[in-house]
C-alpha cells in the first residue's frame, strides 16, 4: 500500500472528527431552540437531556448512509484510487463549507452539503476518467453519476421550506387563539389534552425518525405500522389522563413536553444525521481495506454497493464526540442565535437590515390585512385580537417565547419529520425546524410593524443561503476533485495543508469572537443597577476610545495596515456595544417610576453621547485603515505635525475627562469647557493650512481627504464626549446615589 493512500486516510478521519465539532455546532439548533429560547429549564439541564438523546441515537444507530458509498455515483466503474481521490475532495470541500457557514451563524444541512460535496466531486473524477479512456464518451457520464437522487434533494429542500412555514403558522394561530398568551387559566383545563396530542406527536418522531433503524422489523413496529390510527389514538388517550394526574399534582407538563421533544430530536439527529459526518470516512476506509488486503490498487469497488453495517463502538465514540462539543464549544450556540433572534417576542436591535423584498412583502401584508378588516365583522376581530394581546415586560416569563410556541415548534416539526420518514420523502430536520419556528413567530405576532422588515430579510437570507448550499457545495466539490485528480499526490497533500490552515485561523477568529459576548454583561433591572452599570461602561468606554484614537494616529503616520486593521477591529467592537445599549434603552425606561424620570432624561442622554463618540471613532479608523490599506500616499511631514500637535491636545482633554469619570468628580468640567474651545481653534487653524497646501498642489488628494475627515471628526468626537461628562454628572445628582454608598 503506497503511503500516499495512508495519508488520505488518516485526514479523512481527522477531517471527521472536526466534522462532528462542526456539524454539532450547526445542527445543535435543531433540538435546543425551542427549550432555550422558552427557558424550560437551566441551560445545563437542556443539554444533559439532549446529550442523553445522542447517546440513545447513537447506540441504537445500526446502519451507515448508503449514498456516502454508492448513492451518488456508481462504484463499480471506479478504481481504488479514483475512489479515495473522490472521497478526500468530499471530505475536504464538505468541512470547508459548513465552517464557513458556522462561521456566519447561518444554518445550513449537513445532508444536503453532503450530497452536493458528493455529486461535485463524482462529476469531476468521472469527466477525468472518461476523458482519459478514449473508449468511453462524455455522452455516457450518465452511468457514472445518479443525478436523479440530487434532485429529488433539491425538491425536497423547496417543499420542506413551504410546508414547514404553513404548518408553523398555521398550528400557532389555532394555539395561540386557543389559550392566549394568558394561558394558565385554560391551559388548567384543556392542558393536559392538548399535550398528549404533543407527546404522541414527539413519540412517533422518536420512534419513526430516531429508532426506526434499530426497531424496524419487530412485532411492535408492525403492529403500529398496519394500525397506525388506532395506535396514535391509543398513545393520546393514555398521555392525556397520564399528563393530566401529573396536573393534579402541579407538575408542569409544558416543560416536560418541551424536554421530551428536545430528546427526540437529539435521539433522532445522532441515530440519522450522524452518518452524514462519517459515513464517507468509514466508506474511504472499507475500500482501503479492500485494496489492502487483494493487493490490487487498481481493482474496482464495486463491492461498495453492498450493505455494510456499521461498527457499534464507533457510533459510540462518535456520539461522545458530539455530547463533549455540545458541552465544551463556544460556538454551540451561534446558529441559536440567529433562530431566536428572528423569532424572538421582544423588541430591541435586529441582527438583520432591510431590504426591497421584505418591504414589498410587508406592504402586501398590510394591505391583506386592510383586505381582511373590511371582510371579517368587527366583533370577531375583537375577540381574536384580545387573544393575542401580549404580555408585559413584567409579565413576561423572560425567553424569546412562551412555554406554548416551544411546544408548537417541537410538536410540529415532529409530525412533518414523521410523515416525511414514513413517505420516505427527503425533508430536511434542519429547514423543516427553522422554517417551523419562523412561522410560529409569524402568527404569534411577533413580527410587528417595528420588526417585521428585518426579520423578513433574515428568513430570506438563511433560506436563500441553503440554496446557495448545493451550488457551493457542489462548485467546492467539483473544483476540488478536479486538482487532486490532475495534480496527483503533491495536490492531495498542498490541498489537505491548505484546508487544515483555514480551518484553525477560522476557528481562532471565531473564538475569539465568542470569549467577547460571553465578557457581555446581564441586563439590568434596577435604578441602583442602571446606575452602577453606566459608570462602569463610561468610564471603561472612555478609556478605550482614548487609546484606539492615539493608534490610530501615530499607525497613520507609520503607515502601519496591521495595527489600523486591529483599531478598525476594536473600534467596532466598541460601536457595536454602545449601539446594542441604545436599543435597550427602552426596555429600561419602561420600569422607571415616575419619580425616576429626570434619571431617564440624562441616562437617556449619555447612551446616545457615547453612541456618538464611539460612531466619531469608527468614522476615523475604517477611512485611515482603507487609505493605508489601498497604498495611497501617506501624510506628509506638515500634516503630520498638525495630527501630533491636535493628537496631544485631544490626549489632554480625555485624560482629564477619564479621571474626572473615574473619581465621579466633575469640578474642572469648566476646564474641559476651555480646553474643547482651545482644540478647536487649532482645528479650524489646520483645516485653513491644508486649504492652501491644496491649492498650492503641495498634498494628494485622497491623504487630504483623510486629513481633513480626521479632523472633523476628531472635533465631533471631542464635542461629543464632553456632552457626555456634563450629562454623566447631572445623572450622578438626580439619581442621589454615589458609588459605596
Amino acid at each position: 500500500m503506497e503511503p500516499i493512500y495512508t495519508f488520505m486516510l488518516i485526514v479523512m478521519a481527522v477531517l471527521a472528527i472536526t466534522g462532528l465539532f462542526i456539524g454539532v455546532m450547526n445542527d445543535a439548533a435543531n433540538f435546543l431552540n425551542s427549550a432555550i429560547g422558552s427557558r424550560v429549564a437551566p441551560l445545563k439541564v437542556i443539554m444533559a437531556v439532549a446529550s442523553l438523546g445522542i447517546v440513545i441515537g447513537t447506540v441504537t444507530s445500526t446502519g451507515m448512509m448508503e449514498v456516502a458509498r454508492s448513492g451518488m455515483f456508481d462504484p463499480a466503474l471506479f478504481s481504488f484510487r479514483e475512489v479515495m481521490i473522490l472521497y478526500f475532495a468530499v471530505m475536504l470541500a464538505n468541512i470547508i463549507l459548513l465552517d464557513v457557514y458556522n462561521t456566519m451563524g447561518l444554518p445550513t444541512s449537513t445532508t444536503v452539503a453532503l450530497i452536493f460535496c458528493l455529486l461535485g466531486s463524482a462529476l469531476a473524477v468521472s469527466i477525468v476518467v472518461i476523458t482519459s479512456n478514449e473508449s468511453v464518451s462524455l455522452a455516457e457520464i450518465g452511468r457514472y453519476i445518479n443525478s436523479t437522487r440530487a434532485l429529488a434533494i433539491m425538491a425536497g429542500i423547496l417543499l420542506s421550506v413551504i410546508l414547514a412555514f404553513t404548518c408553523g403558522t398555521a398550528v400557532m394561530y389555532v394555539s395561540r387563539a386557543l389559550f392566549s398568551f394568558r394561558y394558565h387559566r385554560m391551559f388548567a383545563r384543556l392542558g393536559a389534552v392538548w399535550c398528549g396530542a404533543s407527546f404522541t406527536a414527539i413519540l412517533y418522531f422518536a420512534l419513526f425518525k430516531g429508532l426506526r433503524s434499530s426497531l424496524g422489523g419487530t412485532a411492535f413496529m408492525d403492529f403500529v405500522d398496519s394500525h397506525l390510527l388506532l395506535s396514535l389514538a391509543a398513545i393520546w388517550a393514555v398521555a392525556s389522563v397520564l399528563l393530566h394526574f401529573l396536573q393534579m399534582f402541579r407538575v408542569n407538563i409544558l416543560k416536560a413536553n418541551i424536554l421530551a421533544g428536545t430528546f427526540s430530536l437529539a435521539l433522532a439527529f445522532a441515530g440519522n444525521d450522524l452518518v452524514n459526518f462519517i459515513g464517507v470516512p468509514v466508506a474511504g476506509y472499507d475500500s482501503y481495506m479492500m485494496a489492502r488486503g487483494t493487493g490490487d490498487m487498481t481493482m474496482k469497488m464495486g463491492a461498495l454497493a453492498g450493505d455494510v453495517s456499521a461498527n457499534v463502538f464507533l457510533l459510540l465514540g462518535a456520539g461522545l464526540i458530539m455530547i463533549v462539543t455540545l458541552w465544551t464549544s463556544r460556538r454551540a450556540l451561534s446558529v441559536s442565535k440567529t433562530e431566536l433572534s428572528l423569532s424572538s417576542q421582544n423588541e430591541g436591535e435586529e441582527r438583520y437590515g432591510s431590504s426591497a423584498v421584505s418591504r414589498g412583502l410587508v406592504r402586501v401584508a398590510m394591505n391583506m390585512s386592510t383586505a381582511y378588516e373590511r371582510v371579517v365583522p368587527g366583533r370577531l376581530r375583537a375577540r381574536l385580537a384580545r387573544r393575542f394581546d401580549k404580555l408585559s415586560e413584567e409579565e413576561r416569563e423572560g425567553g424569546a417565547y412562551d412555554l406554548i410556541r416551544a411546544t408548537v415548534n417541537l410538536t410540529t416539526a415532529s409530525i412533518l419529520i414523521s410523515i416525511a420518514t414514513s413517505m420516505k420523502l427527503p425533508l430536511s430536520t434542519t429547514y423543516v425546524c427553522f422554517m417551523v419556528s419562523m412561522g410560529s413567530s409569524l402568527a404569534d405576532r411577533a413580527w410587528g410593524r417595528e420588526s417585521a422588515v428585518y426579520r423578513i430579510t433574515g428568513v430570506l437570507t438563511v433560506v436563500s443561503g441553503w440554496f446557495v448550499t448545493g451550488f457551493g457545495a457542489f462548485t467546492i466539490a467539483f473544483i476540488v476533485g478536479l486538482a487532486l485528480m490532475y495534480g496527483g499526490n503533491a495536490a492531495i497533500v498542498a490541498v489537505a495543508v491548505l484546508c487544515g490552515w483555514m480551518l484553525v485561523r477560522s476557528n481562532r477568529r471565531k473564538n475569539r469572537q465568542a470569549a467577547v459576548q460571553q465578557e457581555e454583561r446581564p441586563r439590568t433591572t434596577s435604578t441602583e443597577d442602571v446606575v452602577t452599570e453606566c459608570l462602569s461602561e463610561v468610564g471603561e468606554a472612555m478609556g478605550q476610545v482614548t487609546r484606539i484614537y492615539d493608534r490610530t494616529l501615530i499607525a497613520v503616520f507609520k503607515e502601519n495596515r496591521k495595527v489600523l486593521r486591529d483599531m478598525v477591529q476594536q473600534s467596532n467592537d466598541l460601536f457595536y456595544r454602545s449601539r446594542e445599549r441604545k436599543y435597550a434603552v427602552m426596555p429600561m425606561l419602561q420600569k422607571l417610576q415616575d419619580s425616576e424620570i429626570d434619571t431617564g432624561h440624562y441616562y437617556v442622554q449619555i447612551v446616545d453621547y457615547m453612541n456618538e463618540v464611539t460612531k466619531s471613532l469608527v468614522h476615523i479608523t475604517r477611512p485611515s485603515f482603507e487609505h493605508i490599506d489601498n497604498n495611497h500616499e501617506g501624510m506628509t511631514r506638515e500634516q503630520i505635525d498638525d495630527l501630533v500637535r491636535i493628537g496631544d491636545d485631544v490626549e489632554v482633554i480625555f485624560n482629564r475627562i477619564n479621571v474626572m469619570l473615574r473619581n465621579h468628580d466633575f469640578a474642572d468640567i469648566e476646564l474641559i469647557l476651555e480646553l474643547r474651545d482651545e482644540l478647536f481653534e487649532s482645528i479650524a487653524e489646520a483645516v485653513k493650512q491644508q486649504l492652501r497646501r491644496i491649492k498650492n498642489r503641495e498634498t494628494s488628494t485622497r491623504a487630504s481627504l483623510l486629513y481633513l475627515t480626521i479632523l472633523n471628526e476628531t472635533k465631533t468626537m471631542v464635542l461629543q464626549a464632553r456632552n457626555l461628562v456634563k450629562s454623566q454628572r447631572y445623572f450622578l445628582e438626580h439619581t442621589q446615589l454615589r458609588p459605596g454608598k
